[in-house]
């Protein structure tokens, strides 16, 4: 049986989880949240926690299992307190700008970049222009966001100048040397 399957989730103050069938929707503080359940897999309510229970033990279903525990675990932590990511931009020149719902980057090409924000994700852009955090309640649709913005300038395997996630550590290339 699965580690990450059998736990039971809890449920924060603020939060109400409603089972229908296969949909799950949850509602909290900071919005609501909808998913679809797969086959395979129940969602039951119990001592006001959630449990995760599969119906076989078929491999798909197994697959199934710590993965719709992750993913409705995730929707309770989103709605009650949110996930953030945060980016920096390192290079001379190379900067970003917040304008309504899209970010405006100047990233060294010859016009600047309008990358418009799904709805759902707020961006927050520092003084210094060079550091960028994403908020949202929705983890999968903010992780996608983020890594859409890093591939508009991914970092350069020479000097690491891009768009990259704050604490990322980049493996640099020696480069060429000089003459002997």
């Amino acid at each position: 049986m699965s580690r990450i399957g059998k736990k039971p989730i809890t449920l924060p103050k603020g939060v109400n989880v409603d089972v229908k069938g296969r949909s799950i929707s949850v509602k909290g503080p900071k919005g609501n949240l909808g998913w679809a359940c797969p086959d395979g897999v129940d969602v039951i309510m119990e001592d006001g926690n959630l449990l995760v229970k599969r119906v076989d033990d078929t491999r798909k279903t197994r697959a199934l299992h710590g993965l719709s525990r992750s993913l409705i675990n995730n929707m309770v932590t989103g709605v009650s307190e949110g996930f953030k990511q945060e980016m920096q931009i390192v290079g001379v020149g190379l900067r970003a700008e917040s304008k309504g719902a899209s970010i405006v980057l100047s990233l060294g090409f010859s016009h600047p970049v309008e990358f418009p924000l799904p709805a759902g994700i707020a961006a927050e852009v520092d003084k210094k222009q060079t550091g960028i955090v994403l908020s949202g309640i929705d983890k999968q649709l903010l992780g996608q966001t983020a890594a859409n913005l890093r591939s508009l300038r991914s970092p350069d395997a020479y000097k690491g100048k891009g768009i990259r996630y704050l604490n990322e550590t980049i493996t640099l290339k020696a480069g060429k040397t000089g003459k002997k």
